[in-house]
């Protein structure tokens, strides 16, 4: 419709125009002042200098290997922060085509833009596609969440004033933020905050969760899907929603051909592509090490609280952690794991095959049940009615499960998930480098996604005969021999009779050495009565064993529980000259800037001198000789021109199976066993540490020498320059010595 007016009217019209111009401008200018110095308090603070100059994002914090492999996160959101050069220009492009063509022109607000808006939405009617705002405002939004309700004053809870001073607020920062810093900074600093969606914020993290690539590879297509993202991450999901995505994306390649960021083939060939992703979220439970990074999740906890930080603070702090895990031994303990657990678990489910390990236990099954998630959130609703209970936990229902052969979707009841779980046999291993007291490997269990429990540190099993080396090092310690003699007899101790493990008694007389080697009970028991339980106790606590300890005579055979942990370091002082080093597995934090906040080392102290020490590396040797539990160990070809001590366990009914094994560069310990002591093999062929732990060890070693590129290689233990003792038995025996001290033959001559 066409105005007419006169010529009188029309000068009228005009200058009301210009009045009502200036008074506009004077009220906006008025309203923006009293914003910026939040007048009277009214309008809520707006982001200080400081916070501009040192704007913070939540970073997910990374765990490192010590050969540099990035093993994972801790995060609340996942970010990677990247740097301008290391993002494609296609994203740069297809993000300012789309979202904020005139980025370059304009100063944090884009008038001629606002202008536009105004005019084709207010005075026209028309719809207007995007918007006024600015990368900059957005990025303002985004970065003080100038919309949260702690940002606004009480002026904001008037209606239709609260978006006006949002508007405003977004306005003076994104200007400030443009006086701060360059287009180039400001761009950068948008890509690495905003969200794509899949819990991915910031371009590096949505490029390795959509393309499985880094943000610098991204082609034409990938930044116009992922650009497209941005409107609104969930409705246009490649994952959820392929075809809504396809349109979206074709919108953002159409604008970037509109300003001649891709040429028209191009931009043909783009938009007649399919939407194609190579999916990877971020999971805890893959990666390298995740009972290990679970363990590190805890030890920043504690590490934290001790600076008086607040809670849970790494979440978001963008801490570089860096470990003492090397990413080839971690991955060929997991390995060796996988082969031999896949293996013994089939075994154990042919011998089990017609009845369940816990047959002869009343109520096993709902006493397990009543520890569940499930039945807590039934007694919710039905109360005490445990027959209801029961009935809806015997119901079907869609379920994963984890198997050996992959994850399987199957109906399945709450109590047959129980049953079907509780059959299956894990197992923990750890290798730590005994010189230097650093972790090398962590395998806390079979499958971190279903079994969360870590079998490394939090488990405590009985050990068995595992723990009888820290029983003959007492007797060392004071001023015992390897070769001292006792007898293979019938003993009892008030109500307590040590059996061997073979059933009866030989009565013949071995040395300390060949007793530990063949582990005879009846001489362990012996020897703890004869040098007092209390000194075993106290030595014990002395080699890192600081579990409780019941001081009985049975604690010889291992029954008070430990963590594999504990016995790893009690048996490296062996191995470090006598010196107990305290495992360590973080060995510096950086800040999100690189500086270093804090660097750690081993603590180390002298537990026994290194001749004694030595002595326990003998002693151990004695189980891969003819008779010994361990002579499996030849069978996998690492014992050529190589020394090993060597120590099996088998527990009560052998509910666990144990190898703790020691070369001249590590400690390498195995646990094996079912989730409680009625989840065993039913006998002691197939339940012993010989053949449930030990191959476990084997593998791994044997893959560690095959590497060239792991300096761990076969060789011997490192001597003392003399030693006061006769080693040889057989020649005390035959009286042939008549050395006090002898000087100990060279490694050539060995």
């Amino acid at each position: 419709m066409r105005i007419v007016l006169e010529n009188g009217k029309y000068k009228r019209y005009i200058k009301a125009i210009w009045i009502l111009f200036v008074l506009a401008v004077f009220g906006s200018a008025l309203f923006i002042w009293a914003v910026s110095v939040n007048f009277l308090g009214l309008f809520g603070e707006l982001p200080s200098l400081q916070a501009l100059e040192n704007p913070r994002s939540e970073l997910a914090s990374e765990i490192y290997s010590a050969d540099g492999k990035l093993m994972g996160k801790l995060y609340l959101v996942n970010r990677i922060p990247v740097e301008y050069e290391e993002i494609s220009p296609y994203v740069i492009n297809a993000l300012i085509a789309t979202e904020d063509v005139r980025f370059e022109k304009h100063a944090g607000v884009d008038l001629k833009g606002l202008a536009r808006v105004f005019f084709k939405t207010i005075l026209l009617g028309q719809r207007e596609s995007g918007g006024g705002s600015t990368l900059t405002q957005q990025l303002a939004k985004n970065l003080f969440e100038t919309r949260a309700k702690e940002s606004l004053g009480p002026l904001a809870r008037v209606p239709g004033l609260r978006m006006l001073i949002i508007k405003a607020k977004e306005w003076i920062t994104a200007v400030r933020l443009e006086r701060n810093y360059t287009k180039r900074e400001i761009i950068t600093m948008y890509l690495n905050e905003v969200s794509f969606g899949h819990n991915a914020f910031g371009i590096e993290a949505a490029a390795r969760t959509f393309f499985n690539k880094s943000a610098s590879d991204l082609d034409a297509i990938e930044a116009a899907t992922l650009v497209g993202l941005l409107q609104a991450p969930s409705r246009y999901s490649p994952v959820s929603h392929p075809e809504a995505c396809r349109q979206r994306r074709n919108v953002v390649l159409g604008q970037m051909y509109k300003y001649q960021f891709l040429d028209k083939d191009t931009y043909r060939k783009a938009i007649a592509s399919p939407v194609k992703i190579d999916y990877h979220p971020d999971n805890p439970g893959e990666g390298i090490a995740p009972y290990f990074r679970a363990e590190v999740r805890e030890f920043m906890k504690r590490w934290e609280k001790e600076r008086g930080l607040p809670e849970n603070n790494f979440y978001t702090a963008g801490y570089k952690i860096y470990t003492t895990i090397d990413s080839r031994v971690q991955a060929y303990a997991e390995q060796a794991m996988a082969a031999h657990m896949k293996e013994r678990q089939k075994r154990f489910d042919q011998v089990w095959s017609r009845r369940d390990p816990w047959y002869n236990v009343p109520g096993y099954l709902e006493r397990i049940a009543r520890q569940s998630e499930r039945y807590r959130t039934l007694k919710q609703q039905y109360g005490d009615d445990e027959e209801a209970i029961f009935a809806e936990m015997r119901k079907p229902v869609p379920m994963t499960v984890f198997s050996w052969e992959g994850e399987k979707d199957t109906l399945m009841s709450p109590m047959d998930s129980i049953r079907y779980y509780k059959r299956f046999l894990h197992a923990g291993f750890l290798c730590v480098e005994a010189q230097t007291g650093k972790v090398r490997a962590w395998v806390g269990g079979i499958n971190f996604k279903h079994f969360r429990y870590d079998h490394v540190k939090q488990g405590r099993r009985q050990p068995g005969s595992t723990f009888k080396p820290i029983v003959y090092a007492t007797a060392i310690d004071m001023g015992y021999t390897p070769c001292y003699e006792m007898v293979d007899r019938e003993v009892t101790f008030g109500d307590w009779s040590p059996k061997n493990s073979y059933g009866g008694f030989t009565g013949k007389s071995y040395t300390l050495r060949e007793a530990l080697g063949r582990s005879i009970n009846t001489i362990a028991a012996q020897l703890i009565m004869e040098i007092g339980v209390q000194n075993v106790v106290k030595f014990a606590r002395q080699l890192g064993i600081t579990s409780p300890l019941d001081p009985v005579g049975s604690l010889a055979l291992g029954s008070s529980a430990v963590t594999l942990y504990e016995l790893c370091q009690a048996y490296s002082v062996f191995l470090n000259q006598g010196k107990r080093i305290e495992p360590i597995y973080i060995t510096r934090i950086t800040d999100r800037n690189g500086k270093v906040i804090e660097e750690f080392v081993p603590d180390a102290r002298e537990v026994m001198s290194e001749e004694k020490a030595y002595m326990m590396l003998h002693m151990l040797k004695a189980a891969l000789e003819p008779g010994g539990t361990s002579v499996r160990l030849h069978s996998y070809g690492i014992t050529r021109n190589n020394e090993i001590g060597a120590k099996t366990g088998t527990t009560q009914n052998h509910a666990d199976g144990w190898f703790m094994g020691v070369t001249k560069d590590y400690v390498a310990g195995v646990w094996v066993g079912g989730d409680d002591m009625h989840i065993r093999f039913p006998s002691i062929i197939d339940g012993q540490g010989a053949v449930l732990a030990l191959p476990i060890w084997g593998n791994f070693t044997k893959a560690i020498y095959e590497d060239k590129n792991i300096p761990y290689k076969p060789g011997y233990f490192p001597r003392p320059a003399q030693i006061s003792v006769e080693l040889d038995c057989k020649k005390l025996r035959e009286g042939t010595s008549d050395k006090i001290k002898i000087e100990i033959i060279d490694e050539e001559a060995l």
